[in-house]
């Protein structure tokens, strides 16, 4: 089985091509080397937009036909709706329970989005709570990488702790304390130190290095010393950590290339903004959008030579033309040599004709939407059977009756 990446999109409008060049894309390239799960997190919506439940029940699946149409493979890729798994919530709730509450308000989009979002009321345990129901939607299927920007690596750092922390309060099992001075006995006395320094170290400063150190004392023992077992492996990577018996997987980052693409405006693409070309625009529409687009203000006439820089499109050519048709976009532009016009045309070619394979795979789940429902319906059932076993093992180390 291949290595799990988890990943989720909120269902708040139409996807565009910022959406797709942003994360869209990199999720149709996973697919290939992963085992991917991918959710339509209707859930972290509500954070947010708890008012606004019209907007989120008629985007849900039209959202997964632009996933489909840009080339998510259900044969491939397990695609499903959080909000169809109660597991989730379940899992979201334990681990509330010893989750604090500074964590949560130290996380850094907190304290940007409500500065953001000004005029909605986000003084919400739901909008707080909502990089633990993250990192519930993370553990619960055991995920080993989540794909994230820069800006969201403090999340999966976040999901890290809480599961360091589960794992520490409920991996213990009775007799921890005896199972690890009998581990720890197996080793010669000066192995047995040389652990307990690097375990204090990591553990008291982080340091990467030292848990190397330590875990490979461990495998040296696992593979050198007669009557070693893997319960004793086990024991002592969780010593070194800090941590009991891994119930819950610590995910790490995968930082994937990410493609930004602008708005139309050259800020932010955004449908708040009203600067967007939709996945699946009408090529009439996009070629007007394009068209309309401001350009070097300096360029007041079209004698005038330009500076690209201080140019919307010239950002779409970074993303649409390779480096012979910039350098001609370049050279155009500081000489006055073509115009605005002579320059978007090729940002209008390169945008519609990658959008004729979407519109093209779109238009056949649009005829048959409940092809589209069936899918959804088999990666929810998917997903359900790798939560209940993650939640049976939650119970079971919590103490709770099934």
């Amino acid at each position: 089985m291949n290595q799990r990446v988890l990943s989720g999109m909120r269902p708040t409008g139409a996807l565009h091509l910022g959406h797709y060049h942003g994360a869209l894309k990199n999720w149709v390239r996973l697919q290939a080397d992963y085992d991917c799960f991918y959710f339509v997190a209707d859930w972290h919506a509500l954070t947010t937009h708890y008012e606004d439940r019209e907007t989120i029940e008629r985007t849900v699946y039209d959202m997964v036909i632009d996933w489909l149409a840009a080339g998510l493979d259900p044969e491939k890729a397990t695609i499903f709706i959080q909000s169809r798994l109660p597991e989730h919530a379940e899992l979201f709730t334990l681990l509330s329970m010893g989750t604090p509450l500074g964590w949560l308000e130290r996380v850094p989009t907190y304290k940007d989005q409500m500065d953001k979002l000004k005029d909605r009321d986000l003084a919400t345990y739901g909008f707080l709570g909502y990089p633990l129901l993250q990192a519930a939607d993370i553990l619960i299927y055991k995920a080993t990488y989540v794909p994230v920007g820069e800006d969201q690596a403090s999340h999966v750092e976040l999901t890290r702790e809480v599961a360091r922390r589960f794992n520490h309060l409920y991996g213990r099992a009775p007799g921890f304390e005896a199972k690890i001075a009998a581990a720890l006995a197996k080793l010669p006395k000066d192995d047995a130190r040389y652990l307990e320094k690097q375990r204090r170290d990591y553990q008291e400063a982080g340091t990467a290095e030292a848990l190397a150190k330590g875990e490979g004392m461990v495998n040296k023992a696992a593979a050198a010393i007669a009557g070693w077992t893997t319960e004793d492996t086990e024991l002592l990577l969780g010593h070194l950590k800090g941590t009991g018996k891994t119930i819950l997987t610590e995910p790490a980052a995968l930082h994937t290339e990410v493609t930004k693409l602008p708005g139309l405006d050259g800020a932010k693409m955004s449908k708040s903004y009203g600067n967007t070309i939709a996945m699946r625009e009408e090529p009439a529409e996009v070629e007007r959008k394009i068209k309309r687009m401001p350009t070097d203000p300096a360029r007041v006439h079209r004698s005038d030579p330009g500076n690209p820089e201080r140019c919307p499109v010239w950002q779409f050519h970074q993303v649409y033309s390779d480096q012979a048709r910039r350098d001609w976009v370049w050279k155009g532009c500081t000489t006055a040599g073509i115009g605005c016009l002579d320059c978007k045309q090729p940002v209008i070619d390169a945008i519609k004709k990658e959008q004729e394979p979407w519109r093209e795979r779109a238009e056949a789940y649009l005829s048959n939407p409940k092809q589209v429902h069936w899918i959804v319906e088999v990666g929810t059932e998917r997903a359900r059977t790798e939560a209940r076993e993650t939640m049976r093992d939650v119970r079971e180390a919590m103490g709770l009756v099934y």
